[in-house]
């Protein structure tokens, strides 16, 4: 049985970002992949923003990480050759009755830290984008997009150049905590594998449940339920997107409503929406877009962009998010583990990161591993 101090489960942005701030502590870090790719899943199905850190509770793990992540994102691009563009984004009323949500927001933004919001009336937000229809909006200049897999690269190739190792196709299929510390671990695949490791981290994201429950030795309960909500997107086909901002409505149960982004392309995006989805019976995840669904974005998007042709939108792509909290329930935080919940010392879980993750991937990533300094 092979031995490694550390060892990372999910190939993903937040992984990744966590395999980097280890083997920039020195230390030995093998990142264990069950895809033949990293970042196949959550973290290349995205709309590739920089938050800026408005919509989540005060003191939140969401909040405080994604406001101290933007920053060193911004700065990490740049040092790293990583392209980025703080484009803004417009948050908007399309009638007077949301006004009371939007003073609500920034507020809230406030609360975190996001200073830098500006509050616009109608004519001011149109003023900057001739094509919105709205009552009154917020304007954020720190929000951004980013090349997602540019910046899963430029981890890997740090955590790389630190002594980190990628295996690929390097699925999970049992694992136990040893008594006196330390854990070992058997991966499926072609090239199977038995691992012994000081010190574990769990960042495999829509399976991040199935790993934790397939580690013997973790108190039980400790693992909580999982739920999935599934976020098509639909692309502007046929005609110049109408903004160079990213335009967002007030945000509904699940998700921040069906709002308009922009590639660093040019490619103009709506979505996601929400759909409440189970596995397949084989475990697996469904990617197909519906392209009846289309239908609600019209009648979403034309809110606050009345003037969005028939026959513009086309069926783009879809991703999922890890979710702690069933269709309905109240908004979950980010659950990063330690033994103090599970038992196991060593081992750090990471449930239900979702979106800010890639925003706050810099901020959780030197968080666990100084979880993990003294152990």
């Amino acid at each position: 049985m092979d031995s490694v101090e550390c060892l990372v489960i999910g190939a993903g942005v937040v992984g990744l970002a966590v395999a980097r701030s280890l083997a920039r502590q020195g230390r030995e870090v093998v990142i264990l992949e069950a895809a033949d790719a990293f970042g196949t899943e959550t973290s290349s199905r995205n709309s590739e923003v920089i938050h800026a850190g408005i919509y989540y509770a005060k003191d939140s793990l969401k909040a405080r990480f994604c406001v101290a992540g933007r920053e060193a994102l911004y700065a990490y691009c740049q040092q790293r050759g990583v392209e980025a563009r703080r484009c803004g984004k417009l948050i908007v009323a399309t009638d007077d009755s949301q006004i009371a949500e939007l003073q609500a927001l920034k507020a809230k933004a406030e609360a975190n830290g996001v200073l830098d919001l500006r509050w616009l009336s109608a004519d001011e937000a149109i003023a900057l984008e001739p094509h919105l229809h709205c009552t009154g909006a917020l304007l954020s200049p720190s929000t951004g997009i980013i090349d997602s897999h540019g910046l899963m690269l430029a981890y890997l190739g740090e955590a790389e150049a630190h002594g980190a190792m990628l295996a690929l196709n390097s699925p999970i299929l049992r694992g136990r905590a040893l008594q006196g510390g330390g854990f070992e671990i058997e991966t499926g695949g072609e090239a199977p594998m038995q691992l012994r490791c000081k010190l574990l981290v769990n960042a495999a994201g829509l399976l991040a449940q199935d790993v934790a429950a397939r580690i013997e030795g973790l108190r039980a309960g400790s693992v909580p339920p999982s739920f999935y909500a599934k976020g098509n997107y639909f692309v502007l086909s046929g005609i110049k997107p109408p903004f160079s901002r990213l335009i967002y409505p007030v945000p509904e149960p699940g998700g921040l409503g069906t709002h308009v982004t922009i590639d660093l392309g040019g490619q103009m995006r709506f979505g996601p929406d929400v759909e409440w989805i189970e596995r397949n019976a084989d475990g697996s995840f469904a990617y197909a877009v519906d392209s009846t669904r289309g239908e609600k974005f019209y009648a979403a998007v034309r809110r606050y962009w009345p003037g969005l042709p028939d026959g513009a939108i086309q069926p783009g792509y879809s991703g999922i998010r890890p979710k702690l909290s069933r269709a309905g329930g109240k908004a979950e935080d980010f659950v990063i583990q330690g033994a103090d919940q599970h038992n196991a010392l060593g081992l750090v879980n990471l449930f239900g990161i979702e979106s800010p993750g890639l925003t706050a991937s810099l901020a959780i990533g030197e968080h666990v591993a100084q979880l993990l300094e003294t152990v």
